[in-house]
């Protein structure tokens, strides 16, 4: 059993890398012996890129501190990942004649969330270590306390007592060591049979290779674990041979084998494979790595933030990460680097190989057409099992789609979506619900019950006050004689080639859709989001729902991407179309049928904004006429600011 004491730094003796370069790391414990000429060769090349990265690159810092969009961008390029930055966000056209949109800063100040955790200021991107110790939920999280960008990443660290209202405590770990020089990266958190807790992260090191260290609380007595010990022989992984010296980072929260073992899983690439590498031990400092992989799929490229979680097949409560047994599937999630989509998939684990089997190939991690914790923005997901409450959290990154320019000019960049249990959907097991915590309902203000019904190519105001911190249920049903109509009239045409982000948007009407709300519009609708439902007809005459968020009329600004998001969502006999919207500023979140699809948003209005803000009940289809009946709350803003005597 590992200990506590089994963790702390060897002191009796001199640290062996103390003296070295980062090219002279030692190699990892395997199961199989490896031959002594593939090591060397191996070595060799290794060194050689080293070398090269030294000649070809710069690491340079800009003067006092500031960074240019050409900086960040060849930084993080030489670190070994994507800029972490607004992907594919609004540029200024090459020809110079495109003027970027004047925002101001009543506009900006506007954008800034009420109820969703976010920095004080600068950049924060992937969600680390979450845990519940002591009475406290902790929360760590990718930051750079420097600027409004990616680069400097250090891990920034807040704690709650509900996952709602947050306090910001100092720094936990920050690039002080030359296995972690160019940035504190992604890593998780493993609870220990005696409770106490160690931390795995990613470290980039002075040559840019990334690295695997081991970090514990300096006083395992303090609730708030404010200071953190990195362990004296980090680093305790380093890329293995054949994998690359940018390509090896985020190692999951390790679970219990059945021989008594822990094992992480890390992501990876092979050529264009991406993979998830597995790893033995019993102390954290020493590893034995599998020659068999977790799981691989062709044609996906890296793997980041792999994530690994049992689910129950009969039961809708969390599972320990090391639980297994017949009425247990497991997940396996990845964020894929090239797409920066979370793709998960179902499937069966193997404890005795520590592989993995997808219980349909067809549908397998990171295939374009496989299953998506989220439709639209919201990439470098980790869950945790909440032993307070006996559940599985999920957290995720959501970046902007704004420019760079924008977010230089307001100070910050990025907010994590609201906390979700999520489990296996037990009606169908074929795939995950997601729904807000519990705890955000606290926040639930005055409101509003309406049901309307509402006919072909109708939009109707809801009177709810201001609308830009709002939580709307609501469920749909389409009028019976509509449906008969419908289903059993040849002239309909069958839709068998509809998808949100092919379909039109909102303004494309059907025969059974779309219809939903507006939300963060303003009164002439020039600015408006719609999240609605859209009704398909099939070949076979049977029906199929799609659940979409159409932001390309969302704001006047012209440096916003503005997508169509959404998928398909099952819905079973018998089942009223619902759906939940949490409107938070610039972020809107939305879930269909409790959860099966959901769809993260982010949103830059420049008339709907304060007052201005309003929400409407729409139904664009043709033929049918739909009731709605909902609930509307104006919600409060969450407690979040820096810790004092008195909070504690």
């Amino acid at each position: 059993m590992a200990s506590t004491e089994a963790l702390l730094p060897v002191t009796s003796r001199q640290d062996p890398l103390s003296e070295s370069r980062s090219d002279q790391i030692p190699e990892t414990r395997r199961k199989r012996p490896i031959k002594v000429h593939l090591a060397v060769c191996s070595g060799l090349l290794l060194i050689a890129l080293y070398v090269t990265l030294i000649v070809t690159h710069d690491g340079s810092t800009a003067q006092n501190g500031a960074k240019d969009e050409t900086y960040t961008e060849s930084r993080a390029r030489l670190a070994g990942v994507s800029e972490k930055s607004n992907d594919g966000v609004w540029r200024l056209s090459d020809d110079g004649k495109t003027e970027a949109f004047p925002w101001n800063n009543t506009m900006l100040s506007w954008q800034r969330t009420a109820f969703h955790f976010q920095p004080e200021k600068n950049w924060m991107n992937d969600p680390n270590g979450p845990l519940f110790y002591k009475g406290w939920y902790h929360f760590f999280y990718q930051y750079n306390p420097n600027a409004a960008v990616w680069g400097d990443i250090v891990w920034g660290h807040a704690v709650s007592k509900d996952l709602i209202h947050w306090l910001y405590l100092p720094l936990a770990l920050v690039p002080d060591q030359w296995y972690d020089a160019n940035g504190v990266w992604t890593g998780s958190a493993t609870f220990l049979d005696d409770g106490s807790i160690v931390m795995l992260y990613t470290g980039s090191t002075d040559k840019f290779v990334q690295v695997q260290n081991l970090a514990y609380p300096e006083d395992p007595s303090d609730p708030l674990l404010l200071k953190w010990t990195k362990f004296s022989g980090n680093p305790v992984l380093v890329p293995p041979p054949g994998i690359g010296a940018k390509d090896f980072r985020d190692p999951t929260t390790a679970w219990k084998t059945s021989s008594g073992k822990w094992r992480i899983t890390i992501g990876s690439k092979i050529n264009r494979t991406g993979i998830s590498l597995v790893y033995d031990t019993t102390d954290f400092k020493t590893y034995e790595k599998h020659e068999t992989l977790l799981h691989q799929v062709p044609n996906t490229g890296m793997w980041e933030c792999v994530d690994f979680y049992p689910v129950s097949k009969t039961k809708v409560n969390g599972l320990d990460t090391s639980v297994k047994g017949p009425d247990v599937k497991h997940i396996v999630k990845a964020s894929m680097d090239d797409t920066r989509i979370d793709h998960y998939a179902i499937g069966t684990y193997d404890d005795s190989n520590g592989t993995w089997v997808p219980d349909n190939p067809s549908i397998d991690v990171g295939i374009s057409t496989g299953l998506r914790y989220d439709y639209g923005k919201f990439y470098a997901s980790k869950t945790f099992y909440d032993q307070n409450k006996k559940r599985r959290i999920l957290w995720g990154w959501i970046g902007e789609s704004d420019s760079e320019a924008a977010d230089v000019q307001k100070g910050w960049s990025s907010v994590q979506g609201i906390p979700r249990t999520v489990v296996l959907d037990t009606k169908t097991g074929k795939n995950l619900v997601q729904w807000p915590v519990e705890e955000i309902k606290s926040l639930r203000l005055s409101n509003k019950k309406f049901h309307m019904k509402v006919g072909p190519g109708t939009v109707v105001p809801v009177d709810v006050g201001s609308a830009a911190q709002l939580d709307i249920e609501a469920e749909f049903t389409i009028k019976k004689d509509d449906l008969e109509i419908i289903l059993g009239e040849d002239s309909v045409e069958a839709d068998e080639e509809f998808s949100c982000q092919n379909g039109g948007g909102s303004t494309v009407r059907g025969a059974l859709g779309p219809f939903g709300f507006s939300v963060l519009a303003d009164q002439s609708l020039s600015e408006h989001t719609p999240v609605y439902f859209y009704v398909t007809k099939g070949k076979d005459s049977k029906l199929k729902t799609f659940f979409c968020t159409d932001t390309s009329r969302s704001t006047m600004a012209n440096d916003v991407v503005k997508p169509v998001y959404g998928s398909f969502v099952p819905v079973l006999k018998g089942e009223k179309l619902t759906m939940r919207i949490l409107v938070d500023h610039s972020i809107v979140e939305g879930f269909a049928q409790g959860g099966k699809t959901c769809i993260t948003s982010r949103v830059y209005p420049t008339k709907a904004i304060y007052g201005a803000t309003k929400l409407f009940l729409f139904n664009n289809a043709i033929d049918a006429t739909v009731t709605a009946s909902f609930k509307v709350w104006q919600m409060n803003g969450a407690f979040i600011h820096p810790y004092s005597a008195d909070d504690l």
